[in-house]
């Protein structure tokens, strides 16, 4: 049995978009981001939290954010042999991506937004590809904060989780009667940057670890 020290968390992921090589594993001593942003909100310390990363399978653990009070951070993502990571500074009022070079196994502070450019963290996370910070509010609008503005509204039980260049993908699900006439689905719905509906596939798309998309249907 191999032994991996991460400090107490418990537990790991793939880190997404597209590697079996990199698992991410992540504290959460308030919640996640907005949970801990209320935190900040009702003027108590957001204490910080940490996200380990670990290459497979030799177990190497890297913490390329450093744990600061005042901050935290969301799940990473992977894209083009590197790593990004979103870690909101609250005290400062800064959204930061950090960027981790899986080959160098170097950080570094890759893109810094005011956090003014969002209403609050509800949702707020990184995508690929190409690299996004994303944001669907409780007000049913979704939005591209960076690289590019977009904002629209969506349809009731519509998630984004995945974009692939110009085309967004949002999970909706459905669902009818009651007990024995019960019936649940998913549909896989997929828009242009401009919200316009492009196809609706009935099923869902994911991103392989070496980065091909798969239609289940």
């Amino acid at each position: 049995m191999k032994t991996v020290d991460i400090q107490g968390i418990t537990h790991i992921e793939p880190v997404p978009d597209g590697t079996s090589e990199w698992y991410y594993g992540i504290s959460y001593e308030h919640g996640d981001l907005y949970e801990a942003e209320e935190v900040f909100r009702a003027g108590e310390t957001v204490k910080g939290n940490t996200v380990c990363l670990i290459h497979y399978p030799d177990g190497e653990v890297f913490w390329p954010v450093p744990k600061k009070t005042g901050t935290c951070s969301e799940k990473p993502v992977f894209l083009d042999e590197r790593i990004y990571l979103l870690n909101v500074d609250f005290q400062s009022g800064q959204i930061c991506i950090f960027r981790f070079d899986c080959g160098s196994h170097e950080a570094e502070l890759f893109k810094e937004l005011p956090l003014s450019a969002v209403k609050s963290c509800y949702n707020l996370q990184l995508h690929s590809s190409p690299l996004s910070l994303t944001r669907q509010g409780e007000e049913g609008v979704f939005e591209i904060i960076w690289p590019e503005r977009v904002s629209f509204a969506l349809e009731p039980h519509e998630s984004f989780f995945l974009r692939d260049g110009e085309n967004l993908y949002f999970s909706k699900w459905y669902e009818t009667g009651e007990g024995p006439d019960y019936r649940y689905w998913e549909e896989t719905v997929i828009r242009d940057l401009k919200g316009n509906l492009l196809e609706t596939l009935p099923g869902d798309v994911r991103i392989m670890p070496n980065g091909e998309m798969w239609y289940l249907k």
